[in-house]
């Protein structure tokens, strides 16, 4: 199960009923929205701007699985659309009414080749959650065992490569005409979208993932994750341990279970850099419902449970060395430094004005960091960016979207927990705690620099 947009156009083209049919579907959402767009896109008015992402937000949500991703994915793209529409775009929940137990059941019979009442002692009416890909059952296997049973949507795949077709089509007809930074390479992103949604409703491919993540964290207490149930697995049905505990949704019910918010909040962001800067393979997604909260196994109250490993990427060894420079020049102010990280992570070309962007970067971050290295606010600081990209050639590269998102995501959890928390603060003695131990040569000379 891949991406190839070549292959899958011509798969449509031979249904023309599902083509055209949709496509007058698109066009109807779309014209209107793309009218507003070229007419009153590139306004200054923080409220025109704000209403059109509204706008926007609506669009996609009605248009289905495909373009509520489409959204999410939009916004870790400050260098694509405005603030005004990240902060909408950010509000984008990934939830769709459930489909119907007797679709559930059969995909369950069909893929694992038994009856549900022999595979499980107990399988539920009503799903605990129903997302634009799947929904997720709380059932019980004849062992007695406890499990999360995620079920993939009938059809999910033939909506997702239709659509993705037609988006594709969509993005090379109006992209150029569009207010967006790097309106005439939207194909390629969509390309790089559909890639990534593929992988994402592969369940074989996420089960991969989960393992692969336990057994980096298999020498951190701190951090669980549920163990796959392979014999009640497939690439349409993926059954994981059942891991009981609140999400890290209020910080009052985490007190009632007797748990420490604050805790929980190290807990998160250290395991968020351990993944960035040590393995290099993170989990793109931890937002709220997929954070819960354990009591620990030695009567500590900050021990984190991740579940959902759809949306996973990795980082090389080359790009965590960078980006350790890059928070190494951030705490000591180096703008002329982080510079020259921003050229070689790709966020600059090479030929770029130096002098320009040494005193945009100040501009950005010297208020920051004005009162303190713990004050620093990273959701703050990239909606300032995506201001910065309209006048200075700053760029996201394709590999850092996700990046973006996680940390985003990791700091707005903390923030929600702690309205005064800042991941600098944490992520600062984190690395220097990294460079002492300096595991490698380039860390060492790091250190020794």
């Amino acid at each position: 199960m891949r991406y190839d947009h070549g292959r899958d156009l011509l798969w449509l083209l031979l249904r023309p009923w599902q083509l055209i049919s949709r496509l007058l579907v698109l066009l109807l959402h779309f014209t209107g929205l793309a009218v507003r767009l070229v007419t009153q896109g590139n306004s200054t008015d923080h409220a025109v701007q704000s209403r059109l992402g509204q706008t926007v937000l609506k669009t996609l949500t009605q248009l289905g699985p495909c373009f509520i991703k489409v959204g999410q994915a939009l916004s870790t793209r400050p260098d694509l659309v405005p603030s005004a529409w990240l902060d909408e775009l950010i509000k984008l929940q990934d939830q769709l009414p459930a489909f119907p137990l007797d679709a559930a059941r059969d995909m369950v019979e069909a893929d694992l080749g038994q009856p549900v009442d022999r595979l499980f002692r107990r399988f539920p009416q009503e799903p605990i959650a129903a997302a634009s890909l799947g929904q997720v059952y709380k059932a019980q296997l004849p062992n007695g065992l406890w499990v999360a049973v995620k079920v993939q949507r009938p059809g999910l795949e033939v909506v997702i490569r239709r659509d993705l077709v037609l988006l594709r089509l969509l993005a090379m007809v109006f992209g150029p005409a569009l207010p967006l930074n790097l309106g005439d390479g939207l194909a390629a992103i969509v390309d790089e979208f559909g890639s990534k949604l593929f992988e994402e409703i592969d369940y074989d491919a996420e089960a991969h993932h989960a393992r692969r993540f336990a057994q980096q964290f298999r020498d951190n207490p701190t951090v669980m994750v549920p163990a796959v149930v392979g014999s009640h697995s497939s690439q349409r049905v993926l059954t994981t341990v059942w891991l009981e505990g609140p999400k890290l949704r209020d910080p009052e019910e985490l007190r009632r279970h007797g748990l420490d918010p604050t805790a929980l909040i190290r807990t998160g962001v250290t395991a968020g850099l351990e993944q960035l800067l040590e393995h290099g393979f993170f989990h793109a997604d931890p937002h709220p419902g997929n954070l819960i909260a354990l009591p620990g196994r030695t009567g500590d109250k900050g021990h984190l449970g991740y579940v959902d490993f759809g949306m996973m990427d990795q980082i090389s060894q080359d790009d965590r060395l960078i980006i350790t420079d890059s928070i190494i020049h951030l705490i000591n102010k180096d703008y002329e430094s982080l510079a020259d990280d921003f050229i070689r992570l790709g966020f600059l070309r090479p030929d770029v004005d130096r002098q320009r962007i040494v005193p945009a970067l100040q501009e950005v971050l010297a208020m920051k960091l004005a009162n303190a290295v713990s004050d620093f606010n990273f959701k703050q600081v990239t909606d300032r960016f995506s201001e910065l990209m309209y006048d200075y050639p700053f760029r996201v590269p394709a590999r850092f979207a996700l990046i973006i998102r996680a940390l985003v995501s990791q700091e707005g959890v903390a923030l929600r927990l702690d309205p005064g928390f800042r991941i600098v603060g944490v992520a600062y003695p984190y690395v220097a705690r990294r460079l002492l131990a300096a595991d490698t040569a380039e860390l060492r000379d790091k250190l020794l620099d």
